[in-house]
């Protein structure tokens, strides 16, 4: 049986088991879409917004069924670099309107030839990879706390983390 879905779950019992739901980044973008679990519930979305990776998508009285987004190629690029080499990176890949999410020691963008030229012609070292790759968020890193009587103490949070949503299009 079909079950219609419109929004995520928002009482989430954690105590269920979870069955994945795994859906590629680009469908899970769409608001209108069928998919199934890996139990062979077959889901049909007509969403008020899209859902993202580990959102509960529908829930049972015998599981939870949890959206797993699946992993892609994907270029990676070290940020053991100064800042200012981090932020002409990312000002590059932007300019080309391709799409970027950092974490607090990596930049990734789609593998694609554009992205692959781009970083070879300014001369940016990166490696193939795949990673669930989730567009618009982005890793601010260490956060230092200091007080006069301490050292700069690096820490990072989950609050260290800004979701900005689907890059623009123009």
């Amino acid at each position: 049986m079909l079950q219609m879905i419109s929004k995520p779950v928002s009482d989430v019992n954690l105590a269920l088991p979870e069955v994945a739901v795994r859906v590629e980044r680009l469908k899970l973008a769409k608001r209108l879409w069928r998919g199934a679990a890996e139990d062979g519930v077959e889901f049909g979305c007509e969403l008020e917004r899209p859902l993202k990776h580990g959102d509960v998508l529908w829930q049972s009285a015998e599981a939870r069924y949890v959206i797993r987004q699946e992993e892609e190629a994907v270029l990676e690029i070290s940020l053991q670099v100064a800042a200012s080499a981090a932020a002409g990176i990312g000002w590059a890949v932007g300019n080309l309107h391709l799409e970027l999410m950092s974490e607090a020691g990596r930049l990734l963008t789609p593998d694609d030839k554009a992205a692959r030229q781009l970083l070879e012609r300014i001369a940016v070292p990166f490696r193939e990879t795949r990673a669930v790759f989730r567009p618009g968020r982005f890793a601010r890193g260490e956060v230092v706390k200091t007080t006069e009587a301490t050292v700069a103490t690096p820490m990072i949070s989950a609050a260290g983390v800004d979701e900005l949503g689907q890059s623009h299009k123009h």
